[in-house]
């Protein structure tokens, strides 16, 4: 009698994913790399120098409270999702900043706004939102020492690599240059400020800050931001509603209030093309863990992130406020989730 042919069977799942959480990370990785080196011929070395410390110190943060879960380290370090979360902090930071700066965002990051709640899938908030708010209520002064982007200062006061470390590190700037001649506010600011003395917008626009589209600097990187943003939809990485709807909610609001008084509020063009819109698009609005979930829900998820954006920059305290609305529409996922669940096939 021949015996049949035998098979291996192994534990489930059975079904191999297509992609995994570390593919999907380096994805992420990749396509931020456009932002990155326009971020840097804009601003100079800052953001590396952000971006190494707040991964030593989200990496060092995962294992410390892994360890202390008596979790394997290993893996959870290998998924590169510590890492992402830490570059998307280094990008909302002044470039230059003193190193607990980014140290602190990424440890705040990783142990209260990821592992307190779970780990990787049980957070209700974005990580990397929570590490920046935190920072900027709790370090206001270190969060506005922006420098101002590449061509609108002058050659002697431009700090190279080796300043911006050198401040980094120990907070020493070259002989005979102080904090305030070579750190401004950033075009938002100064809009938000200049709104405040009663000048008109054109009248703020007329300085070197300001380019064709928003701020100087800032535009570029916006459209870097996005052109990785196509590529993570082009590679199934996230899906078109979130930044669809967020980029729209704020261009209307934009555009509505622009046609009823255009002194006093800004075009919808500088909206999108001014602080972290279009990184938050797609970057931060589209985490899979805090966004949500269906169709219809991603769409009230993102026009609720652009209109508060809106509302925050336009009447709040604060010049850019993606943080504050991601973290708010962060809260109302479940609820989202639920009123917008998909109807089961067969049942009324």
């Amino acid at each position: 009698m021949t015996s049949g042919p035998s098979f291996a069977l192994r534990p489930a799942p059975h079904v191999i994913p297509v992609t995994s959480v570390p593919q999907v990370m380096r994805r992420v990785l990749l396509a931020l790399l456009p932002a990155t080196v326009v971020y840097v011929v804009v601003f100079g070395w800052g953001l590396l120098i952000n971006m190494a410390v707040a991964i030593v110190f989200a990496l060092g943060a995962e294992a410390l409270v892994l360890r202390a879960r008596r979790r394997p380290i290993a893996p959870s370090l290998a998924d590169a999702s510590a890492a992402v979360t830490a570059i998307l902090l280094a990008f909302a930071l002044p470039p230059l900043a003193p190193w607990w700066l980014p140290a602190i965002g990424a440890a705040t990051a990783i142990v209260v706004a990821k592992h307190l709640y779970g780990g990787l899938g049980g957070n209700p908030f974005n990580p990397a939102m929570v590490g920046y708010v935190v920072l900027l209520i709790s370090f206001p002064t270190e969060m506005t020492q922006w420098l101002p982007p590449a061509g609108t200062i002058e050659p002697d006061l431009q700090l190279g690599l080796a300043a911006q470390l050198s401040f980094a590190i120990a907070g020493l700037l070259p002989a005979g240059t102080g904090i305030d001649a070579i750190t401004q506010a950033t075009p938002l600011d100064q809009i938000k400020e200049g709104l405040g003395e009663m000048l008109t917008i054109t009248e703020i626009r007329n300085g070197a800050l300001y380019g064709a589209l928003g701020g100087r600097g800032w535009e570029w990187i916006n459209a870097a931001a996005a052109a990785g943003g196509i590529y993570l939809l082009i590679r199934g990485v996230i899906r078109w509603h979130i930044p669809v709807a967020m980029i729209a909610a704020i261009a209307i609001c934009a555009a509505t209030m622009h046609t009823l008084d255009s002194s006093r509020f800004l075009s919808s063009t500088f909206h999108v093309f001014s602080g972290a819109t279009l990184l938050g698009a797609f970057f931060i609005a589209t985490d899979p863990v805090t966004a949500a979930a269906t169709p219809k829900g991603r769409l009230i998820y993102g026009a609720g992130i652009g209109f508060l954006t809106f509302a925050i920059r336009t009447w709040g305290g604060y010049p850019d406020g993606i943080a504050f609305a991601v973290l708010l529409m962060n809260a109302t996922v479940p609820m989202i989730d639920r009123y917008t669940r998909p109807r089961i096939y067969g049942r009324d």
